[in-house]
């Protein structure tokens, strides 16, 4: 199978580019995280789409390029990058689910829960949706022009989710604003949604996921643990049943809804 091309980026790394595989009408939306890129998500676009689903992942303004730039953007970019493709993507398909990873997996809560026309089931995995500690961050953000990365949080050998080394305290302020956004959000979030939840996640605590679980107003909410990966789940040993969870979870909704129409 030969991936689509993109517009060229000069300043974006190869394998940080977006991603679109055209398929079947049931859709997946797949976001990687803050600080992160589509690298994370790839794999899980491509073994989608030989399954014959349609796939985008897309790509947040100020990731896959230089770490400075991270600074350079506002969360509401981030939010527009990733409601566009759900929506041009809703748009080809009749049903769609949104997949996140990390801060993406807020990301798809948030928008389930602002704009629930545009998918009928959210995947969570090792999301992050709060972290009050970050309200200091517009503060030493005055004092400290950056902090050092975590990432290839990966229990798996020879992954690499291809992540900034460095990230800008500007940046992390703006995380902080998003989260606290996403956390009153998830009372509104009624889409059925799955939580997958790592039990060794280095980088977001697993409470988030419970969280996640407790707080959406889904009549369906399944929490999945992880039992052999650490935070960037789709790399890691437990990614196939990610995937194959995520194709069944995507294909009943899609069957749901054809049912629903008849």
């Amino acid at each position: 199978m030969t991936e689509p091309s993109t517009p060229a980026e000069s300043d974006v790394l190869p394998p940080c580019e977006p991603f679109r595989f055209d398929g079947g009408p049931v859709g997946v939306l797949l976001q990687h995280g803050f600080s992160g890129c589509p690298a994370s998500m790839r794999p899980m676009g491509r073994w989608l789409s030989e399954r014959g689903f349609s796939v985008v992942g897309p790509r947040w303004p100020g990731h896959g390029t230089t770490w400075d730039e991270l600074g350079e953007h506002t969360w509401v970019e981030w939010e527009r990058a990733t409601g566009d493709a759900l929506a041009e993507l809703a748009s080809r398909c009749t049903c769609v689910v949104a997949v996140g990873l990390s801060v993406g997996g807020g990301m798809v809560l948030h928008l389930a829960a602002t704009r629930p026309e545009l998918a009928q089931g959210v995947v969570a995995i090792n999301a992050m949706v709060r972290r009050p500690e970050l309200v200091l961050a517009p503060l030493l953000s005055r004092f400290v022009g950056s902090v050092k990365a975590v990432g290839n949080d990966i229990k798996k050998p020879g992954q690499d989710e291809v992540c900034a080394e460095r990230i800008p305290m500007k940046a992390v302020a703006e995380l902080g604003r998003f989260l606290r956004v996403v956390d009153a959000d998830l009372p509104r979030v009624t889409a059925p949604i799955l939580v997958f939840s790592a039990d060794d996640d280095h980088t977001v605590k697993p409470a988030n996921s419970r969280r996640i679980a407790e707080r959406c107003g889904s009549e369906r909410k399944d929490l999945i643990r992880l039992t052999n990966s650490y935070h960037v789940a789709t790399l890691d040993h437990d990614a196939p049943a990610i995937f194959e969870r995520v194709a069944s979870f995507a294909d009943e909704l899609a069957s749901a809804r054809t049912a629903d129409s008849a």
